[in-house]
């Protein structure tokens, strides 16, 4: 079932696994600064990436690994050299899926039981 391809009026209906992985992969600042350039690139980009994130080959290599893991990247190899691109129909599912998730969260009815945990 590849629910990534969901119409923009539907919520995506990604599965909670592939979620998670996604949102980790966000949760770290080398990750993002990596996502950044690749959008603002608005293209492929083959082994330049190093040349603008102040981090060694290998932690850079580590991080489009874990991107390309998660499904937020595609990444090709090419002999030595690697190009990365943004997964923008990744992305965009993953952004539906979060809202998705944040507003039930916040209908009412959703937050009953806050009060239920503090004693």
């Amino acid at each position: 079932m590849n629910d990534e391809f969901a119409p923009e009026g539907e919520p995506a209906r990604l599965d909670e696994p592939l979620l998670i992985a996604r949102l980790e992969a966000l949760a770290h600042p080398a990750r993002l600064r990596i996502l950044e350039i690749l959008a603002a690139r608005g293209t492929c980009i083959c082994g330049e990436i190093v040349e603008v994130v102040p981090l060694a080959q290998s932690t850079v290599s580590q991080h489009l690994k874990v991107l390309k893991e998660a499904g937020l990247v595609r990444g090709t190899i090419d002999g030595r050299r690697s190009c990365y691109c943004l997964d923008r129909v990744a992305l965009e599912a993953t952004r539906r899926a979060l809202n998705g998730l944040l507003e039930g969260l916040l209908r009412p009815g959703a937050a009953a039981t806050e009060g239920e945990g503090k004693r």
